[in-house]
This record gives C-alpha cells, structure tokens and sequence, in this order.
C-alpha cells in the first residue's frame, strides 16, 4: 500500500519560464566552478613543475597566492549558485511571494557565504590538495 501524493497547485507557463531561466543561471555556474578548478589545476600543475625543475623557492612560495586566488573564486561562483537554488525553491512554491521573472537571489545570502562556501567539503578538499602538493614541492625545493 502506496501513500497518495498531496495534490499540489499546477505552475503556471509563467512561474515554469522563471524556473528555466533560473536552472540556466544555476548550471551556468556549475560550469563556471568546474572552468575555475581546471584553470587552477593547469596553472598549479605548471607551476610545480616549473619550481620543480628550476629549484626555486620563490616560484614554489608564490604558487600558493593563485591558489587562494581560485579557491575564493569558486566558492563565490558555488555561494552564488546557492542563492539562486534557494530562489528556485522559493518559486517553485504554490503562493510564492516572489516577483515573476525577478533574477534577485539576495533573499537567500547568507553572512560570510563566500567563505562558508569555499570551506566546503568538496571546493576544501580540491583546493587544500593543491596547497598540499605545493608545500611538498617548497619543502622539497628547500
């Protein structure tokens, strides 16, 4: 025995549209997060290899400004797109109090969200990988 779904209120071709235009926003985000890690893995991968091979700390010590530069990048592309989540969810909502084909996604900051962002798992793990096979390569160059 199955319990019935609660029936819901139809959207509308309005609220429908808003929804795509704010899945699009949201993905083209994903995206942008996913350029920022392969940029950050090719610029990381050069630049060990490079103070690898030429023994130079001062490359290896400089490695790690790039890598704060991107982790922070990311985690504000992933806080943005968590915005825009939670502006979904709010649309996607019978009753919702939400401006029809309104983009702003302010109702869902958070306080210190890039950086709460940038700590999670995910973004930490990636980009503390890459602080971590920097610090070898400086410890090695030493």
């Amino acid at each position: 025995m199955t319990a019935e779904p609660v029936p819901r209120a139809a959207l509308d071709d309005g609220q429908i549209r808003h929804l795509e235009l704010i899945q699009t926003v949201v993905a083209r985000m994903g995206n942008n997060s996913f350029l920022i890690k392969g940029w950050a893995l090719t610029l990381m991968g050069a630049l060990l290899a490079f103070a690898a091979q030429n023994g130079s700390r001062t490359i290896a010590t400089t490695g790690f400004v790039p890598i704060v530069a991107f982790w922070l990048l990311d985690g504000y592309f992933l806080y943005k797109e968590r915005q825009f989540r939670r502006l979904y969810d709010r649309v996607r909502r019978s009753g919702a109090e939400v401006e029809p084909f309104s983009m702003d996604a302010s109702a869902g900051a958070e306080r210190a969200g890039t950086l709460r962002a940038a700590g999670s798992l995910t973004v930490a793990l990636f980009y503390g990988g890459l602080a971590l096979a920097q610090g070898i390569v400086l410890l090695v160059v030493l």
